[in-house]
């Protein structure tokens, strides 16, 4: 259970690897301080901040973002350090527009986390005003353990005076280093790609077979994991991985020239215990001078499925990186004209006349010469990308499918729960032709949010109120759907709590094909009723794999994944109903009770911050395009663009239909 720190609370640290995740309204700096037993800072290489990202056992965000995710090992401090301070500040002017007080944006909230996502104590910072940085957290060594507390102190004379606090001796001096860090865009610099080959071809090569554990071989470096990085916050290659795994002989003796580092592969090298994975697709030999044509399926993996799946992460991280490269050298020549003309002004003698305009018509020409290459380059790597995506989109299994995908008019009823799940596209502005499927790993390890609040799209239309409504309520039918089709017969099933029966027509999809488990709860008496079974059901499986026995659940007790969709909350809901749903949101997804919930964030705001937890730990989605989804290399901003059903198809109706004889076989 998460424990929601106030100020001054403390709370014990199970874990030495951490994750502390911050989340604000606006853009803000993350500055991590390490302190002695007295939490003194003795000097500017204990503070990790933009300018300087990484110390040990602690990694910072290079830029000023709304979301930020740190990285702790308390086993990697020296024995000196006895405190890890967070801090958080809001950029100087000179760092771009925004506010310029904590109390005029959102209360910042900070979570510590395990590596695996599980929160261990969070904080919301409330209370502050006129201040511009605020010592957020700390982490402290006490008799040989570690714990967290909440501090929130705020400082109105911003970062300086902070570190000045903290006894920095030359605390101006960096918070001017960070601040200029901030300003000057040095945090936003993107790591070097790696080299390509001499041709100048950036596709990715042949994989080879994958070799599993128990054949005495490793993955290789490089490679995408199974494991995808989550949408918005830090790269995924942060500190503490771990490398490959040392290689064994015969004998079982370790050989000297090889790496170490991980754990012994006990199984024996020549027998195999499993299938080998099927050959990888040939690639077709590409013409000379003309880069390699891509292939469906090119990416390491043991399935089809799983070779997609890295695919198109694959792909995500290329065309977030390509794109960073082409904006960072726009930045550069945009920043390098700016000099280049400053220059020219401040001499009286080429201010005016001749001189002075062929020298602000050579900064523009070097500048559009920049400018111009940038974009080839960038064309250049679209290409090919857009080559991959046409013959990577086709080849998709319908859980990784858009709906208009021909792949669902061959759909049957899997026998086996699919890797990842499609939630709909990501693009950037640079790259509009390009769509990327968002695909969410299986099971759901957090709720889904449809905002049917927001009513304006990135392409400038505008859907009224009720409009927005009506599209949340039927894309969440759509993903309800998805779910429905990509799990096993009788292993996925779907509530809905519908108080005013708003929501009637865009459930018809579900209510005529009866996939539902019962009809839509109507009122607060249904309301009452569903989240009182299900809390029922996450206390008792909860109960019995705290006691050890996961077999002593009730007889007939539905062991399958649950599904709660909520429709028009609060509306129906008192303050029981409110803590059972937090509740749900909170303890339900380990042990299959998922939440989706489609709401309108601003009808809640009588509650206050008592909810501001609720809606955290939901991924938002939306019904119309929005740009609120970040990657997890370079924190671009993407537009996301929802799953829709093409008008007048069938699909969904088919699919369920499916779902639903699939079930009453699997039932008799």
């Amino acid at each position: 259970m998460t424990a929601e720190l106030v100020r001054g609370q403390n709370h014990p640290l199970s874990q030495s690897r951490l994750e502390i995740r911050i989340s604000a309204g606006t853009p803000i700096v993350a500055v991590a301080a390490l302190g002695d037993e007295n939490g003194r800072i003795h000097g500017a290489e204990w503070v990790a901040h933009p300018g300087a990202p990484a110390q040990p056992g602690l990694e910072v965000s290079r830029q000023a973002a709304a979301d930020h995710r740190l990285a702790v090992d308390l086993d990697a401090m020296t024995d000196a350090v006895h405190r890890v301070s967070v801090l958080l500040a809001l950029p100087a002017p000179g760092g771009g527009p925004g506010p310029v007080r904590f109390g005029a944006v959102a209360a910042p909230f900070v979570a510590v986390t395990g590596l695996d996502g599980s929160e261990i104590a969070s904080y919301t910072i409330t209370g502050l005003e006129a201040e511009s940085a605020v010592v957020a957290l700390e982490l402290y060594r006490r008799q040989g353990a570690w714990k967290v507390r909440a501090v929130g102190q705020g400082y109105a004379g911003g970062l300086a005076d902070l570190l000045t606090d903290q006894g920095l001796p030359e605390a101006v001096q960096l918070a001017g280093t960070v601040n200029e860090a901030v300003a000057r865009g040095l945090a936003r610099s993107v790591q070097a790609p790696p080299p390509r080959p001499a041709d100048g071809d950036r596709s990715r090569q042949p994989a080879a077979p994958a070799v599993g554990p128990d054949q005495g071989g490793t993955a290789p470096q490089g490679a995408p994991g199974p494991v995808p990085p989550s949408y918005g916050g830090q790269p995924a290659d942060g500190p503490g991985q771990t490398g490959p795994q040392p290689a064994y002989g015969v004998t079982g003796a370790a050989d000297p020239s090889a790496t170490t580092g991980g754990p012994i592969n006990y199984s024996h090298p020549g027998r195999r215990n499993s299938a080998p994975p099927p050959p990888p697709p040939t690639v077709p030999p590409a013409h000379p001078g003309q880069p390699a044509r891509p292939v469906a399926g090119d990416a390491t993996g043991w399935s089809m499925e799983e070779r997609l799946y890295n695919q198109v992460w694959g792909m995500f991280e290329d065309l977030a990186r390509t794109t960073a490269a082409y904006r960072s050298a726009v930045d550069f020549a945009e920043s390098r004209m700016d000099k280049e003309l400053e220059q020219a002004l401040s001499d009286p003698r080429s201010r005016i006349g001749g001189q002075g305009d062929a020298a602000r018509e050579a900064a523009r020409a070097r500048h559009a010469h920049l400018v111009d290459r940038a974009r080839e380059v960038l064309d250049r790597d679209l290409a090919q990308l857009v080559a991959e995506a046409d013959v990577v989109e086709p080849a998709l299994p319908p859980a990784f499918a858009r709906w208009d995908n021909p792949a669902w008019h061959a759909y049957r009823v899997p026998m086996e729960i699919p890797m990842a799940l499609r939630l709909g596209d990501l693009r950037l502005p640079e790259a509009d032709r390009i769509r990327i499927p968002m695909l969410l790993r299986l099971p759901l390890e957090r709720g889904l949010w449809i905002d049917s609040g927001r009513a304006d799209s990135v392409d400038g239309s505008f859907t009224d109120s009720h409009d927005m409504r009506r599209l949340a309520m039927e894309t969440a039918v759509a993903h309800a759907a998805r779910l429905l089709a990509v799990y096993p017969a009788g292993e996925f099933t779907v509530h809905v709590i519908d108080p005013a029966g708003s929501g009637a027509q865009p459930l018809a999809p579900l209510t005529q094909t009866g996939v539902l488990a019962a009809p839509p709860a109507r009122g607060a008496a249904g309301v009452t009723e569903v989240l009182g079974r299900l809390t029922q059901r996450v206390d008792l499986v909860q109960m019995a794999l705290r006691g050890g026995a996961p077999d002593a659940l009730p007889p007939g007790f539905d062991t399958s994944q649950q599904l709660l969709i909520v429709n028009d909350f609060p509306h129906g809901f008192d303050d029981r109903a409110v803590n059972q749903l937090r509740y749900l949101a909170d303890e339900g997804p380990s042990v299959g009770v998922h939440l989706m919930m489609v709401a309108d964030r601003e009808e809640s705001a009588g509650y206050g911050p008592l909810l501001d937890p609720l809606w955290r730990s939901l991924l938002r989605l939306t019904p119309v395009p929005d740009e609120h989804l970040a990657d997890p290399w370079v924190g671009h901003a993407w537009t996301y663009e929802p799953p829709l059903v093409p008008p007048g198809s069938q699909v969904l109706h088919q699919v369920l239909t499916q779902v639903v004889a699939a079930r009453r076989s699997w039932n008799r």
